[in-house]
C-alpha cells in the first residue's frame, strides 16, 4: 500500500505522525513505598528500565531509606524489611540519579498517577524541578484496549499473565518494572493495529474519544504546520470557533482526540464540517488576527474577546461644574480603557475624592445655585457648588488638575490622595488607610496603563523586530496602535530588505478619535506586551516613543512598595 495515501477515515501519512513509537525512548519504572500518601509516606525501592524499539537500553535499581519506619503490612507485602534499608541511600542521593536516568524519556508506570505523585513530591521536597515528562499509564491504556471479557482484572499480575510475560510481578520494584515492560509492548502492538503509530497519537488515544470525533481528524489534513489562525465552520458556513496555534495542523488535530475534554468544544466539533486556516508570519500576527476575527464573526463557542473594542472610559462632563462620568465612547481627553464598568467607576470615585470634584449628577448653573448640600459637604469632601458655596473660578483648578493627569502633564490629584492617605495613617485609622491605599494603587495602575497605550497609539509608524530563537527575526509594522504588517527574516536572510518590503505592503491606517486614536484596546495592549518583551528591538519609528515624563510611570516605586506591604499584610504599606 502507498504509505503516502490518506484513507477515507483520515489516516495520516508517516510524515505527519510525529515521533514514531519505535523511535521513542520509554523509562518504565515502579516504586515500593511505606504507604499511599506522597510526602507523608516515603519510597523504599525504585526500579526502572529504559527501552526503545523493543530493546533494553539500561536498568536502574536501588533500595531507598524512606526516613521513617516501614509498617508491618508493607513488610509483609513487599518483603522489604527495616534491616534491608539500614544502609540504603536516602532519596536526596537517589533522586538526581533517577532524574538523569529518565531525562528526555517518556515515563511509563502501572497506575502512573501513584508513582509519578511520589516522584513529584520528592522533587518538591528536595528542591528539584519536576521535568514534566510525557507519561503513559499502562492501566489506562489497558482499559482502552482490553475488554472485561478478555481479563478479569487490570492489575499488573493479571495483565502479565494475559500477555505471557516472562516476569511474574512480586511487589519488588525492578521485577514489577520488567513485567510492565512486557505489558507495554503487548499493548502497543494492540493499538498499532488501530492506527496509533506515534507518541503523539498514543497520548491522544489514552483518553476516551468517540469514533465520530476521531473520524473528523481528516479536517486538519490540509492545514500547514505553521503559525496561524484556525476557524471551525458549521453546516451553514457559520464560524463556530476561532483560535490560534504555533502549528495549525497539530493544534486542530487535538480537537479530534480525547485530549479535548471540554463539553462545549466537543459539541462544537460535532457540528463542524470544515476547518479553515490562515497562515501567519509569527505568533503576534496570529493573536491580532484572532482578535479581529472574533470581533467580525462573534463565534458562538468562543467565550472571550468577542468584542475587543468593548471598554469603559472616564471623561469630564461639559458643564459649568464638570464631574467625572463613565462612558462607552472614548473621547480625546478621556482616561482608559477599563475592562469593566465597575473598575472604571471605582477609579472615577477615587479620583473625584482626591481632586475634590463633585459626584452628584445634578446640572448646576454657573451662577445662582441654591440647592441643599448633601452629606459630603458636611464631611468636608465637597465644597457644595450646588448650594452656591463655590464659584466656577474656585472649582476650575480641580478640573484642570484632572485634565492634566489624563494628559500626563501632572499627577497633582495622585499626590493629594497620597497626602490624605498619610493623614489617615498618622491618625491610626489603619483599616480606612489600607482601603484607600488599595484604591489609589488601582487608580495609579490604570493611569499608567492608559499613558503607555496612548504613547504607542499616537505613533504614526513603528517597526520593531524580535529574535525568533533560531538566529532570525520576526518583524511587526505598527501604525497608530494597530498591526499593519508582519513578516520574518530567517537566519541568513538580510533583514532590512524584508523590512522595506513589509513597510511598502503595510495596511494604511488613519488615526481616529480618542486616546488610542481609534485602535482597539486589546490589540494595542497585545502590541505593547510584545514590544516590551526582552530582546525586542526598535528598527525605526516616525516619532519618539515615550511615556509622559510627569505621568503615573513615576509612581512605579510607590506601587512596588505597596505590593510588598500588601503581601506582608502591613496596615498601610506606605
Amino acid at each position: 500500500m502507498d504509505v503516502g495515501r490518506r484513507l477515507d477515515q483520515g489516516q495520516l501519512t508517516f510524515d505527519e505522525l510525529g515521533t514514531p513509537l519505535r523511535d521513542t525512548t520509554f523509562v518504565v519504572f515502579d516504586l515500593e513505598t511505606t504507604g499511599t500518601s506522597p510526602g507523608a509516606d516515603g519510597v523504599t525501592e525504585i526500579g526502572a528500565i529504559k527501552v526503545r524499539g523493543g530493546e533494553v537500553l539500561g536498568e536502574f535499581a536501588t533500595l531507598v531509606d524512606p526516613g521513617r519506619p516501614i509498617p508491618p503490612q508493607i513488610v509483609e507485602l513487599t518483603g522489604i524489611t527495616q534491616a534491608m534499608i539500614y544502609d540504603a541511600p536516602a532519596m536526596d542521593r537517589v533522586l538526581p540519579a533517577f532524574l538523569e536516568f529518565a531525562s528526555g524519556a517518556v515515563l511509563v508506570a502501572h497506575n502512573a498517577g501513584f508513582d509519578t505523585g511520589f516522584m513529584r513530591a520528592a522533587c518538591q521536597a528536595h528542591g528539584y524541578p519536576w521535568p514534566r515528562p510525557a507519561v503513559v499509564c499502562t492501566v489506562r491504556l489497558a482499559r482502552r484496549v482490553i475488554s472485561r471479557q478478555d481479563t478479569p482484572s487490570y492489575r499488573l499480575s493479571a495483565l502479565a499473565a494475559l500477555f505471557g510475560s516472562g516476569t511474574v510481578p512480586n511487589h519488588r520494584a525492578l521485577e514489577d518494572a520488567r513485567a510492565t515492560v512486557d505489558v507495554l509492548h503487548a499493548l502497543l502492538e494492540r493499538v498499532g493495529s488501530l492506527g496509533v503509530h506515534s507518541l503523539e497519537e498514543l497520548l491522544d488515544y489514552l483518553p476516551e474519544v468517540t469514533p465520530a470525533q476521531r473520524r473528523k481528524r481528516g479536517l486538519a489534513a490540509h492545514l500547514p504546520s505553521t503559525p496561524g489562525v484556525y476557524l471551525f465552520r458549521g453546516p451553514k458556513e457559520e464560524v463556530l470557533y476561532v483560535g490560534t496555534a504555533k502549528n495549525l495542523q497539530r493544534r486542530v488535530r487535538q480537537y479530534f482526540t480525547g485530549s479535548e475534554s471540554r463539553g462545549r468544544i466537543r459539541e462544537m466539533v460535532a457540528l463542524a464540517v470544515r476547518v479553515d486556516g490562515i497562515e501567519c508570519a509569527h505568533a503576534l500576527e496570529a493573536q491580532i488576527r484572532e482578535l479581529r476575527l472574533l470581533a467580525a464573526h462573534r463565534p458562538a463557542y468562543n467565550r472571550r474577546s468577542k468584542n475587543p473594542r468593548k471598554a469603559w472610559w472616564i471623561a469630564l462632563t461639559e458643564e459649568a461644574f464638570p464631574r467625572l462620568s463613565v462612558v462607552r465612547t472614548p473621547r480625546d481627553s478621556a482616561l482608559g480603557p477599563f475592562h469593566t464598568q465597575a473598575a472604571a467607576k471605582a477609579a472615577a470615585d477615587t479620583l473625584a475624592d482626591a481632586a475634590r470634584l463633585r459626584t452628584c449628577t445634578d446640572r448646576i448653573p454657573s451662577q445662582g445655585a441654591s440647592a441643599t448640600p448633601c452629606v459630603l459637604a458636611d464631611l468636608g469632601r465637597c465644597a457644595a457648588p450646588c448650594a452656591g458655596r463655590q464659584s466656577v473660578a474656585e472649582y476650575t483648578p480641580a478640573v484642570v488638575s484632572v485634565g492634566e493627569l489624563f494628559a500626563g502633564h501632572d499627577s497633582a490629584p495622585l499626590r493629594l490622595a497620597l497626602t490624605h492617605l498619610d493623614d489617615l495613617a498618622a491618625g491610626e485609622h489603619f483599616e480606612q488607610a489600607a482601603r484607600r491605599r488599595d484604591e489609589l494603587a488601582a487608580l495609579v495602575r490604570a493611569v499608567a496603563r492608559a499613558h503607555r497605550l496612548s504613547a504607542l497609539a499616537r505613533i504614526a509608524e513603528l517597526v520593531a523586530a524580535a529574535p525568533d530563537g533560531h538566529g532570525g527575526w520576526e518583524f511587526a509594522v505598527i501604525r497608530y496602535g494597530r498591526l499593519a504588517s508582519a513578516g520574518v527574516a530567517r537566519r541568513g536572510v538580510p533583514p532590512m530588505p524584508v523590512v522595506e518590503a513589509l513597510v511598502a505592503a503595510a495596511e494604511t491606517v488613519l488615526p481616529g478619535v480618542g486616546p488610542l486614536y481609534g485602535a482597539g484596546p486589546e490589540e494595542t495592549g497585545l502590541l505593547l506586551r510584545w514590544l516590551t518583551r526582552p530582546g525586542v528591538r526598535l528598527v525605526r519609528t516616525s516619532q519618539p516613543w515615550a511615556e509622559p515624563a510627569r505621568g503615573a510611570a513615576n509612581w512605579q516605586g510607590w506601587l512596588e512598595r505597596v505590593s510588598v506591604a500588601t503581601s506582608l499584610e502591613h496596615p498601610v504599606g506606605v
